[in-house]
């Protein structure tokens, strides 16, 4: 493979990738224009975020068997039409419920194309290699928080907020194109594989039968439930407790989004040296530790606003290490069943984030606590499986590929 072709792909998955969390940053800064162009309340506009989340957690179950069933570019061909006609029609919404629905089927749409990167990535580069690709995919990703909301905010000032779905269908639509022109088809279609239920069914535990992928999906679920806590309880931190302003928030959350992306590229260089497993070990107990001094300062009241930013400048960048590395060793077992893996493993990891999200907003009390609660829980989680895991493997190393 080529250096140019190697670019290629990357850009083209990763953009995949990125076409549902802009589906989701780029309309928050329009909440409240939407509910007065409605004629609800902002909460009820909140429901359409909740509905992308239920339909992204769904249809990733979905696309998984089609995925294998069908190879990669069909079903992916299919989810993309479905959220381009589904973001047309967001456009031109009269109600709420119609929204609320509209989102849910724009998010089914865009999960085809979430979990065919992931699954793509798995059968055009190697498992040492897809751990480097996963890393580079976190780079183009981490535009999503970076741009979407801001780009977002200027939009409906300017144009209202039905052009933020205009704009979303335009970029949809240039990543079909590129995706029909550049990417090859990387699994042949398996006239074997069933879609009746029980056979999906038996597929998927057949999945789950594998050790190494049942252990490294809930490190990297757990771990990464950490990030939606953060992004949850964020604006709660910083603007009501620190009492920032709405840019200086922007500037904090794009400074540490890019810590983020920024660290998880390191890893693609420490990956030439050491192995994944090597670097999640290290990385997950850094998180460990970080995480529990985190909730012992917050507890005490010692960390004023610099101090929090520390503190999650470093989980964010231990998360950077442990996140591309879980998932390249959760999906390096397979290569006939990558589409159900790929869709096993980002329905929980949106489960799981989904979980910690929601409990940020009940347990939430005016202080960082109850988000540095979750980080660290689900950082502790984390490492627990990955010990136990490895011990009940006998202290074998577990496949870097197949």
């Amino acid at each position: 493979m080529t250096k140019r072709t190697y670019f290629t792909y990357v850009l083209i998955l990763g953009s995949l990738t990125a076409l549902a969390p802009f589906s989701i940053d780029m309309y928050l800064p329009g909440f409240g224009e939407i509910a007065r162009s409605l004629g609800t309340s902002v909460a009820r506009v909140a429901l359409s975020l909740s509905s992308f989340f239920i339909g992204i957690s769904l249809g990733q179950l979905l696309y998984g068997p089609l995925l294998d069933r069908y190879g990669r570019k069909k079903p992916l061909y299919a989810g993309l039409i479905l959220y381009l006609v589904a973001t047309f029609v967001c456009m031109q919404a009269k109600d709420m419920d119609t929204l609320i629905i509209l989102r849910f089927i724009q998010a089914v749409g865009s999960c085809a194309a979430t979990v065919a990167a992931m699954a793509m990535v798995r059968d055009l580069f190697g498992a040492k290699e897809s751990a480097r690709v996963f890393s580079l995919l976190l780079l183009v990703l981490g535009a999503s928080p970076m741009i979407a909301p801001t780009a977002g905010g200027y939009i409906v000032a300017t144009w209202g907020w039905r052009v933020i779905f205009l704009v979303l269908l335009i970029l949809g639509a240039l990543i079909f194109l590129m995706t029909i022109f550049f990417l090859p088809e990387s699994y042949p279609a398996d006239k074997n594989f069933s879609l009746k239920p029980l056979p999906i069914l038996r597929n998927f535990r057949s999945v789950l039968r594998e050790p190494q992928f049942v252990v490294y999906m809930l490190v990297y679920a757990l771990a990464f439930a950490g990030l939606f806590a953060y992004v949850s309880g964020s604006p709660l931190v910083f603007m009501d407790v620190f009492h920032v302003d709405k840019k200086t928030y922007g500037w904090i959350f794009a400074g540490l989004s890019v810590a983020f992306i920024g660290l998880s590229q390191f890893n693609g260089l420490l990956l030439r040296r050491y192995s994944s497993q090597q670097i999640i070990r290290v990385a997950l107990t850094g998180q460990v530790v970080v995480a529990l001094i985190f909730l012992t300062g917050s507890i005490a009241g010692w960390y004023g606003l610099g101090y929090t930013i520390v503190m999650l400048f470093a989980f964010l960048g231990c998360l950077g290490f442990t996140n591309p590395n879980a998932a390249a060793l959760a999906l390096a077992p397979f290569s006939k069943n990558a589409g159900s893996a790929s869709a096993l493993l980002g329905a929980t990891q949106m489960g799981v984030g989904a979980l910690a999200s929601v409990g940020v907003s009940v347990w939430s009390n005016g202080t960082a606590t109850p988000m540095v609660a979750i980080i660290a829980v689900t950082s502790v989680l984390a490492l627990g499986v990955l010990v136990v895991g490895f011990r009940a493997a006998g202290r074998r190393e577990f496949r870097e590929s197949i």
